[in-house]
């Protein structure tokens, strides 16, 4: 009787199982590693628009704007308008919100930020005065 060396068809198949879950683990940590990572951006996005109305525009005219774009809010990165989808603030499908209130003759009294998220609930940032 011959001795054959290698790796039976049940070693093969226990060894291919394997490595197909910890691929599937991997890809699924990955997705939500991405996605809680546009989440940071988002709030990232907010926040420098939060402080922007704040620091910036408010400190300067004493009211906010009735809509918020790189033109009126000039203290920000105007890359931080367009969200990680690529849709810019105000346009349909956007992940940003920018709602005014108390409003007469395009200067308000509050306004509400808000970023939709993936793996969180909304963020949310309200004026402060």
């Amino acid at each position: 009787m011959k001795n054959k060396s290698g790796f039976t068809l049940i070693e093969l198949i226990i060894v291919i199982a394997f490595a197909s879950l910890a691929l599937v683990l991997f890809f699924v940590q990955k997705i939500n590693i991405d996605a809680m990572d546009r989440d940071d951006h988002r709030k990232i996005a907010i926040n420098a628009m939060y402080y922007g109305l704040e620091e910036g525009f408010y400190a300067e005219n004493g009211y906010y704007p009735e809509t918020i774009s790189e033109e009126n809010l000039t203290v920000i990165d105007p890359n931080l308008f367009t969200d990680p989808s690529g849709v810019i603030l105000g346009e349909s499908g956007c992940s940003y919100l920018y709602e005014a209130a108390n409003c007469e003759d395009g200067k308000c009294k509050e306004y509400t930020l808000r970023a939709t998220l993936e793996k969180e609930e909304d963020y949310v940032k309200k004026n402060r005065n």
